[in-house]
């Protein structure tokens, strides 16, 4: 906001310095004038969150270039305007290169200054917005923030320590809602590429022709909808890192491709010969079996020894159950605070509940359940009636009178139905999540006469 913003006019006319601190106090800035570089000195140590200084460059004592080396000795986030005469250009110029904004000749326009004034601070806005978000981002994805107590877990954070620290290609295991993409982040955060671009593609999500262009980038009229060139995601994140999600869904064709990216660092656009150079760190997830890919076929074994320099392998929630406790604390401060609900504790009967369960969809669907307790618990205290669990998928089925086949549709018909749930209905993330593919799932909901009401 305009008045937060502090402007110290420097200038030993005092009816000019006086009429510019009038002029940007009309506008809704605070500003002072100063008549002598020693007295903005003054003024500046006592530490009054100045952002910018407007200072004349002929000066008696001092002049305004060692007003501006001095000043850039104790605080670098100060912008400095010069003003200056016509025939002390050159002076201007020295100043800029000893990191001044902006310098005005005189006589000017008042209007100009302000302008001048409000690019600078427009810039400072923007460059403190980028340190703000950097800093939340940094926080969010520090690997000592994704929540786990269990021995698995500790060795997933040791793994992520040492890792970030190279520039190794990973591979990240794990089943759907396990964390992957926050293993990812918390790698590249960490590491020295995170000043620049963290990318992720959905490699699950797009068409063999899509995912080639989104991955290299196309050239105008290289296919049909081609109306422009695209850059593509390996070219956005060069200098960074990139996540390629659900990588065992890429086409052996585009495995090739891949696979010279990740040993050449570079590639061609679709329907391009420019050869593009990238330097570019490859962090990819699955939830399959890569080896078995590869012995399938469906795999190239040189891609896979190439990502797979490193492996960490995220256990489902099943497995650390627990890391059921600290993750429905931290899930519960966070929901509470973003749906401003006053939701103090979870009683030990429903903490129990959750325990007693076994997360197909795993963290991810824990959190959703918190997050729906937090917004329609009644009271202060999440109780068991609050959470409304799908049956069991791991109870075993009364085998009394019933074939083996029909134990065994039973259990398979409880797991599906848990898991769509856990997914909220999508049938493309639970297929996912039980590891078949879409078409094998209609089938199976077919055969069970599941519906959406079920």
């Amino acid at each position: 906001m305009k008045s937060s913003a502090r402007i110290l006019v420097v200038d030993d006319d005092a009816d000019l310095g006086k009429m510019c601190a009038e002029t940007f106090s009309r506008r809704g800035y605070e500003a002072k004038a100063t008549t002598s570089a020693p007295a903005a000195l003054q003024e500046l140590e006592k530490g009054s969150d100045y952002r910018v200084v407007l200072t004349d460059l002929m000066m008696p004592d001092m002049d305004g270039i060692e007003l501006l080396k001095r000043a850039k000795e104790t605080t670098e986030r100060l912008d400095f305007i010069v003003m200056t005469s016509y025939g002390t250009i050159d002076n201007a110029v020295e100043a800029m290169k000893l990191g001044a904004a902006d310098y005005i000749t005189k006589p000017f326009k008042l209007d100009v200054l302000v302008m001048a004034v409000e690019r600078i601070l427009e810039v400072q806005d923007l460059e403190n917005e980028v340190v703000r978000l950097r800093s939340e981002l940094e926080g969010r994805f520090k690997f000592d923030n994704i929540i786990g107590e269990s021995p698995k877990m500790q060795r997933v954070y040791e793994l992520i320590e040492s890792v970030s620290q190279t520039d190794a290609n990973v591979l990240v295991q794990g089943a759907t809602g396990t964390g992957k993409e926050l293993v990812a982040k918390a790698i590249h955060y960490n590491s020295g590429r995170k000043e620049k671009p963290f990318v992720k593609v959905d490699c699950a999500a797009l068409t063999e022709t899509l995912l080639e262009s989104e991955l290299f980038g196309h050239v105008k009229g290289s296919f049909t909808g081609a109306t422009r060139d695209r850059e593509g995601r390996f070219r956005t994140a060069d200098g960074g890192t990139i996540f390629l999600d659900e990588i065992g869904n890429i086409p052996i064709t585009i495995q090739t491709k891949l696979l010279r990216v990740i040993q050449d660092s570079q590639f061609e656009p679709v329907g391009g010969d420019q050869t593009i150079a990238v330097d570019v760190r490859v962090i990819a997830a699955t939830n399959e079996d890569l080896a078995a890919a590869v012995k399938d076929g469906r795999f190239r074994s040189d891609l896979f020894y190439r990502l797979n320099v490193i492996t960490i392998d995220l256990p489902p929630l099943c497995e650390r159950k627990e890391d059921i406790s600290p993750l429905v604390a931290s899930f519960l401060v966070h929901y509470r605070e973003k749906n401003n609900r006053d939701i103090t504790s979870i009683s030990r009967p429903a903490l129990h509940k959750l325990m007693s369960y076994d997360w197909p969809g795993n963290v991810r669907e824990l959190e959703n359940m918190i997050e729906r307790a937090v917004i329609l618990c009644k009271g202060d205290t999440i109780e068991p009636t609050d959470l409304p669990l799908p049956e069991d998928a791991s109870t075993i089925p009364d085998m009394h009178e019933k074939s083996l086949e029909q134990a065994l549709d039973e259990v398979e018909k409880k797991i599906i139905l848990s898991t769509l749930a856990a997914q909220e209905g999508n049938k493309l993330a639970a297929a996912k999540a039980l590891g078949i593919s879409r078409a094998s799932l209609y089938n199976k909901l077919k055969k069970h006469a599941i519906t959406d009401s079920a």
